[in-house]
């Protein structure tokens, strides 16, 4: 799947998007130095936002939430085998960001649309922000 493609449950008008690749801006570096950046976030369950708050990891620190919280709906990261709290603790924070602003995106809004103005036209627009160049659209 390319960035910002995404599959898609029932047919017709009723279509649910459930899945949401993305191109993580820096890319989470494995144990053997390997680079992955492009991945697969699903929608968020009720479950999946119940269950962390068992967890003792975040009841002593409710900042570990978003980790594993994103463990558990991150459904594919590169050449990684397994998407666990460890992946995303060791991930760059700028790919944090990233992954928690996409997150707040398709769950809240249920789209990963951006919107934007034109620098040279001041025309209004949205852009698609789960890929590379949405990564990079900070940059000067």
């Amino acid at each position: 799947m390319a960035a910002g493609t995404a599959g898609w449950a029932g047919s017709g008008d009723d279509a649910v998007r459930t899945q949401f690749s993305f191109t993580l801006p820096v890319g989470y570096v494995d144990s053997a130095g390997a680079v992955h950046r492009e991945g697969t976030m699903r929608l968020a369950t009720a479950r999946d936002e119940i269950l962390p708050l068992r967890d003792p990891r975040v009841r002593e620190n409710e900042a570990y939430l978003t980790v594993i919280l994103l463990s558990r709906v991150i459904t594919s990261l590169g050449e990684v085998s397994s998407i666990n709290p460890g992946v995303v603790e060791s991930m760059f924070a700028a790919d944090l960001a990233f992954l928690q602003d996409l997150y707040r995106r398709i769950n809240a809004e249920g789209h990963t649309r951006i919107a934007v103005t034109c620098p040279a036209c001041e025309h209004d627009f949205a852009v698609d922000g789960c890929g590379p160049t949405a990564s990079r659209l900070g940059e000067s």
